[in-house]
């Protein structure tokens, strides 16, 4: 079974979803940004650096983005959509979306349990 087809499989069932964005090491920032952005419709590579940067504050540079977006693809987390133009537009595919959501999860539990830890030694946040 090729990495591609073991993540679907996985991802679609719920298994491990969130595995597929720990595979990617120091690019799972950018990749949780890219997917998160993809959430709310198809971009471009400009598109999804703006977007991220509107709401993530962060500006990822052009080999970042495209080395995440390569991952991603490869990973089946993501698709290319025909266009008319030299753009390449990206859409999050359902494994895509069922791998940030348990990824998000993932990070929301964590966070809770930081600003937790926080509150009860360091006062309240």
């Amino acid at each position: 079974m090729t990495p591609v087809a073991r993540n679907r499989e996985t991802a679609e069932t719920g298994a491990d979803a969130a595995a597929a964005l720990g595979t990617f090491g120091r690019y799972a920032g950018p990749a949780t940004l890219i997917l998160s952005s993809l959430a709310d419709g198809a971009k471009h590579g400009y598109a999804l650096t703006k977007d991220i940067e509107t709401f993530a504050g962060i500006r990822l540079a052009p080999g970042t983005l495209y080395e995440a977006l390569s991952r991603l693809e490869s990973q089946g987390l993501i698709e290319a959509v025909p266009s008319e133009d030299r753009k390449r537009p990206y859409k999050l595919t359902p494994v895509g979306a069922a791998a940030l959501r348990a990824h998000l999860d993932t990070q929301r539990r964590t966070a809770e349990v930081g600003l937790r830890r926080l509150a009860g030694n360091w006062g309240t946040a």
